[in-house]
């Protein structure tokens, strides 16, 4: 059971165990002979009182574990399925729930253009939704109605499914299309309020649209989805490679390209979910095709332009190379510290607390206020670490160092970093520490990425970081990928263990 996080939010994720998946080789073709892992979810939908339950896709297996703090090894798997079906290699997958006993479901799409989907409990076919021209390559479920699913296809649609029964023989509840896309769609996303939704992929356009209201039940004989033909934003200029992965951070986005190594944070101008949502009729439409961003929300005028989106940060994720489908996750509770994590194409997971951002903003502001009392400390937030040089033959500091190390891989700190605040007289930290800290948390020149906060070098070499998933409470992470590997990550787990001590055994409401 997960424990309440205080002093310890600033943690960030230690390296606690790999998974070795089933190896898919001897399901394939002959000249199909890559194995990996394309998407990884946990089950959104259980209580405190329970175990985190993730899911994990590759081309013809899914599987299902359970993590917990008190078994070693920490994972226990809970189900296996394979696609037998000769046309299928899935390569996304998202939760849902049986919308009458609330059994948890899984649905899963890839190649063959459907959405297939499993009672987890039973391991059993329960569905299979229809309609899609092209390779599945993305899925999510609706955050406000867990029955409503997004797919995006390489047919340049998203589409939006009900598994409501009242939605039995017409699943499809609306398609967006039209002239949003011009080529594959690789990513999909919702907006917190279900109404929005984010979609991107090799055309390198994001577009947001806005769903309309969805009737309970089909209307029409035969019923026919309805139909959304413009988004309400439209951009090219963001990225100039393939846009592999979006996401919403309250109403910003959050989006990465091939070729590019970086993720950035942006604004769409103008937008906000608290507004009513647009009419379609108000979507701009293709009058000017030559027009790379096209608003509804900062309409370009005759007697004005203003900006229709601003870019606020760029994130450092090197050595991705010209990989496409590497996707990022970024943890984002209220009253939460929001984590982003990302996995690149070399061994590598990157993490970036984005409340030292601000922490690191306010603490600069008191560094060089005019005003502040010089005779009096000032408070230095734990994480920001002076540079320090030791004498290579300094034992008694290699000792110090060693002990210090071992003492924060047992606690769930990162390069023992701690949690408390600092009161610094001396507050004169010297160009090389002041750079350090510059690189990874000022937010001043945005043509400036901003370096990982803590990384993690996995020793599996070229390890290639397809998908990351974060557990409801964000003390597990877990990032899937090549070489048929999962990587479980893990905060906090010297307190839970001290928690633990006196608890029962590992529960999971995912199981039958």
């Amino acid at each position: 059971m997960p424990s309440t996080v205080n002093q310890d939010d600033w943690d960030l994720p230690r390296l606690r165990a790999s998974i070795g998946f089933e190896d898919d080789f001897q399901y394939l073709s002959s000249d199909d002979q890559d194995t990996e892992f394309f998407d990884v979810k946990f089950y959104p939908y259980a209580d405190d009182t329970h175990d985190s339950v993730f899911a994990a896709v590759s081309k013809k297996h899914i599987v299902i574990y359970r993590l917990s703090n008190k078994t070693n090894p920490p994972y226990e798997l809970v189900q296996l399925i394979r696609d037998d079906d000769e046309d299928a290699l899935n390569c996304s997958c998202t939760w849902s729930k049986d919308p009458e006993t609330e059994a948890p479901w899984l649905c899963v799409a890839g190649r063959d253009a459907l959405i297939k989907v499993y009672d987890v409990i039973a391991g059993t076919l329960v569905k299979a939704l229809k309609g899609h021209g092209g390779e599945i390559n993305d899925l999510a479920t609706c955050p406000t109605d867990s029955s409503l699913i997004a797919s995006a296809s390489d047919d340049t649609t998203i589409r939006i499914w009900s598994l409501d029964p009242a939605w039995e023989k017409q699943p499809c509840v609306c398609i967006l299309a039209g002239e949003g896309h011009t080529a594959h769609l690789l990513t999909v996303a919702f907006h917190s309020t279900g109404r929005y939704i984010l979609s991107a992929g090799h055309d390198n356009v994001v577009c947001l649209w806005t769903l309309p209201d969805l009737p309970p039940e089909p209307t029409g004989n035969p019923a026919q989805p309805l139909a959304v033909h413009y988004p309400h934003f439209f951009t090219s200029e963001v990225h100039s490679g393939i846009v592999d992965c979006v996401a919403f951070f309250g109403d910003l986005v959050l989006s990465r390209a091939c070729h590019e190594d970086i993720i950035v944070l942006w604004r769409i101008e103008g937008f906000s979910s608290k507004d009513p949502p647009l009419s379609a009729s108000e979507a701009p439409t293709t009058s000017d095709p030559e027009r790379l961003t096209r608003s509804a929300f900062a309409p370009v005028t005759a007697s004005s332009c203003p900006p229709q989106y601003t870019r606020l940060v760029q994130f450092d994720t090197p050595n991705c190379g010209h990989q496409f489908y590497l996707r990022f996750k970024l943890y984002h509770r209220e009253g939460k510290h929001p984590v982003l994590a990302f996995g690149n194409a070399h061994s590598t997971i990157f993490f970036w607390d984005l409340a030292r951002l601000l922490g690191y903003h306010d603490f600069i502001n008191d560094l060089h206020d005019p005003d502040r009392d010089r005779l009096q400390p000032i408070h230095r937030p734990g994480w920001l670490v002076p540079v320090q040089h030791k004498n290579k033959g300094d034992t008694i500091n290699k000792l110090k160092d060693t002990a210090s190390d071992r003492e924060s891989v047992f606690s769930g700190r990162t390069g023992s970093v701690d949690a408390e605040t600092h009161a610094d007289l001396n507050v004169d930290y010297g160009y090389e520490t002041l750079e350090s800290w510059r690189d990874r948390y000022d937010l001043t020149h945005v043509e400036e990425s901003v370096v990982a906060h803590t990384h993690i070098n996995i020793t599996v070499k070229d390890f290639v970081g397809r998908q990351v998933a974060w557990s409801a409470h964000g003390d597990w992470c877990v990032v899937v990928g090549s070489k048929n590997l999962a990587i479980v990550l893990q905060r906090w787990a010297k307190r839970d263990n001290a928690s633990n001590a006196q608890s029962s055994q590992p529960s999971s409401n995912i199981q039958g």
